[in-house]
C-alpha cells in the first residue's frame, strides 16, 4: 500500500496529503469554525510533487484522508538516454530510468550522487 490514512485535523503545513489521486505538499490549511448543526471544515490547499499544479480541497475536520508514502533515496546518474538518465540505486543496485527535470539539467554529470522521492509508483530527482 503507498497511502496511509489520516483525519484532517492531524494534517500539517509542509507535510504531504493525496488530492485527487496526486501526492501534494501542503501549503496552506484554513479551518472554519463549526456551525449550529454542524462541524468545523477544513480547506486544504496543496502543490502536487509532480508537476507542480495548485490543488485543494474542503471536507469536515473529522474527515478521513490519504496521506502518501514518501520514500527519499540516494543514486548513482550512470548514463544520459536523450531527455532521460539511468540511475542506480545505491541500496538495492536496481538500475532506472527518470526524465531530467529542467532546473538540474546543468548539473547533472556521470558518476554524480543523487537525491530522489518515490511517491505512489512514481520518481522524482529531488538534489543533485
Amino acid at each position: 500500500m503507498a497511502w496511509e490514512q489520516a483525519e484532517i485535523r492531524s494534517l500539517r503545513e509542509g507535510r504531504y496529503v493525496l488530492i485527487d489521486d496526486e501526492p501534494c505538499k501542503i501549503n496552506k490549511i484554513n479551518v472554519s469554525k463549526p456551525g449550529k448543526h454542524g462541524e468545523a471544515k477544513s480547506r486544504v490547499e496543496g502543490v502536487s510533487i509532480f508537476d507542480g499544479s495548485k490543488k485543494s480541497f474542503v471536507h469536515p475536520v473529522s474527515h478521513k484522508c490519504k496521506i502518501p508514502m514518501i520514500d527519499k533515496r540516494a543514486a548513482q546518474v550512470l548514463a544520459f538516454i536523450g531527455e532521460e538518465v539511468q540511475l542506480m540505486d545505491l541500496v538495492s543496485y536496481e538500475t532506472f530510468n527518470i526524465p531530467i527535470p529542467e532546473e538540474f539539467k546543468d548539473d547533472l554529470k556521470e558518476g554524480a550522487e543523487i537525491q530522489y522521492l518515490v511517491a505512489m509508483d512514481r520518481k522524482k530527482i529531488t538534489r543533485v
